[in-house]
C-alpha cells in the first residue's frame, strides 16, 4: 500500500531533475553563458560519455542468472505491437499519399512517407521506452515490495541492452539515407510514380542505381553504429555481471571508481542539456498543444494498453500482470531525448514528453495501482459469490 511516506520518496527522486534542468535552462535563458553550438556539444558530451557509462554501471549491477523471462517476453511483445501499429499506420499513410499523388492532388509524396517514417521512430519512443529508475524503482518498491524493484530493474537493463541499441540503429539509417540525398520513402515513390507511367527502362535503372548504393549504406550504417558506445555499453556491464555472479568475484574498487565518475553525470547532465534546449526554443511547449497530448496519449493509454495485451497473451496473471501494466506508464526515458536531439528528430516533443510527462506521471500511477486493485477486488468478490455455499 501507498503512504505518504512512498510518495514523499517518489517526489525527492524527481525534485533533482528539474533542479537540473533549471539550471540548463537558466543558464541559457538568463545568464546567457552556452551559446547554441555549445549547447549541442553538452548533449553529444551525454549521448557519447555520460550515458553509456551510466548504462554499463547500472547493466553490471543485476544478476543475469535471476532473469524472468516471461515478464522480459511480455515486454518484448509489447514493444512488437508497438511497432506492428505503427507500421500498419506508415502503410496505410503511404498507400493515401501515393493515391493523391496519381490523382494529382499532392506534388511530394516522398517526403509525406519520410515524415510518416520520422513519427513512427518518435511513436516508438513515446509508446515502448520509459523511465524505470528514477520514477520506477521507488514507487514500484512502494505497491509491491523487493519483488517488483528486481523486475523493473531487468527490464530497465533490457531496455539499456536491447532497445536503444535498436533505436540508434533505426536513427543512423535515417541520417545515412538522408545524408545520400534519397530517403527510402522516397525511393520507393518515385518507383511507383515510374511504375504507373510505364517507364519500364526508368524504373530498371532506378532498381539498378539504388541496389548499388544499398550496400555501402548499408556499410556506412554498420559503421556509424559500431562506433558508438552504446551499442555495446549495456551488453558489456551484463558480460562483466555474469563474471561476477558466476565466480562471485567483486569489481575492483579501481575501476568501479572510475566508471562511478563518469556514471553519476548521466540522468544530471541529460536532464541539463534538456534545460539547454527548452531555453532556446521560443515556447515552454515547444511542439504546440497537439504533439503534446498526443505524446501523453501514447505514454499514459497506448502503451499500457499494448503492454496488456502482451502480458495477458503470455499468461501473466495477479500483481504481476498489474506491475506489468503500471511500468509501462512510467514516464519517458529521458535517454529517448538525448538521441532525439542528436539525431535532430522531433526532440521538441520529447523533451515536452519528459518534462510534462514526468509531472503527470505520479498521480497517473497511482489512479493506474487503485483501479487495478478495485478490479482484482471485484474479480475476488465474484469468484467467492460464484462459489457454491
Amino acid at each position: 500500500m501507498i503512504g505518504w511516506g512512498d510518495v514523499y520518496k517518489v517526489v525527492a527522486a524527481m525534485a533533482p531533475l528539474y533542479f537540473a534542468l533549471g539550471l540548463g535552462y537558466g543558464s541559457v535563458r538568463w545568464w546567457k553563458l552556452f551559446t547554441p553550438d555549445q549547447c549541442d556539444a553538452v548533449n553529444r558530451l551525454v549521448a557519447y560519455f555520460s550515458v553509456p557509462f551510466f548504462a554499463f554501471d547500472f547493466a553490471s549491477r543485476i544478476d543475469p542468472f535471476a532473469l524472468n523471462y516471461r515478464v522480459l517476453a511480455a515486454d518484448a511483445l509489447a514493444k512488437l505491437a508497438v511497432v506492428v501499429c505503427l507500421a500498419a499506420w506508415a502503410t496505410a499513410s503511404a498507400c493515401a499519399s501515393a493515391s493523391a499523388r496519381r490523382r494529382g492532388k499532392e506534388g511530394k509524396s516522398g517526403n509525406n512517407k519520410d515524415r510518416a517514417l520520422s513519427w513512427c521512430i518518435t511513436g516508438f519512443s513515446l509508446a515502448a521506452l520509459n523511465n524505470t529508475l528514477v520514477v520506477g524503482v521507488p514507487l514500484l518498491d512502494a505497491m509491491y515490495g523487493k519483488w517488483a524493484r528486481d523486475l523493473i530493474v531487468q527490464i530497465s537493463v533490457v531496455q539499456i541492452i536491447v532497445y536503444f541499441p535498436l533505436l540508434l540503429l533505426v536513427f543512423e539509417a535515417r541520417h545515412a539515407w538522408g545524408a545520400a540525398g534519397k530517403p527510402p520513402a522516397i525511393a520507393v515513390a518515385e518507383e511507383e510514380e515510374a511504375a504507373v507511367a510505364g517507364d519500364v527502362e526508368g524504373t530498371g535503372g532506378e532498381t539498378a542505381a539504388r541496389s548499388s548504393s544499398f550496400w555501402p549504406l548499408v556499410r556506412a550504417v554498420w559503421m556509424k553504429v559500431a562506433r558508438n558506445p552504446n551499442v555495446y555499453a549495456g551488453v558489456l556491464g551484463v558480460a562483466w555481471a555474469c563474471v561476477t555472479n558466476r565466480w562471485h568475484i567483486e569489481t575492483p574498487s579501481i575501476i568501479e571508481g572510475c566508471v562511478l565518475v563518469m556514471s553519476k553525470t548521466g540522468v544530471a547532465l541529460a536532464m541539463f542539456s534538456m534545460g539547454l534546449f527548452m531555453a532556446l526554443q521560443k515556447k515552454i511547449i515547444a511542439c504546440g498543444a497537439g504533439p503534446t497530448m498526443l505524446g501523453m496519449a501514447l505514454r499514459f493509454v497506448a502503451g499500457p494498453a499494448a503492454t496488456t495485451a502482451g502480458a495477458v497473451a503470455l499468461g501473466l496473471r495477479g500483481d504481476v500482470l498489474r506491475l506489468a501494466i503500471i511500468q509501462s506508464a512510467l514516464p519517458q526515458a529521458i535517454t529517448t531525448f538525448v538521441f532525439a536531439k542528436e539525431y535532430s528528430l522531433h526532440a521538441d516533443v520529447l523533451s515536452t514528453a519528459v518534462i510534462f510527462g514526468t509531472l503527470a506521471s505520479l498521480p497517473v500511477l497511482i489512479v493506474y495501482y487503485i483501479v487495478l486493485g478495485l478490479i482484482r477486488c471485484y474479480s475476488l468478490l465474484v469468484r467467492e459469490l460464484a462459489l457454491p455455499f
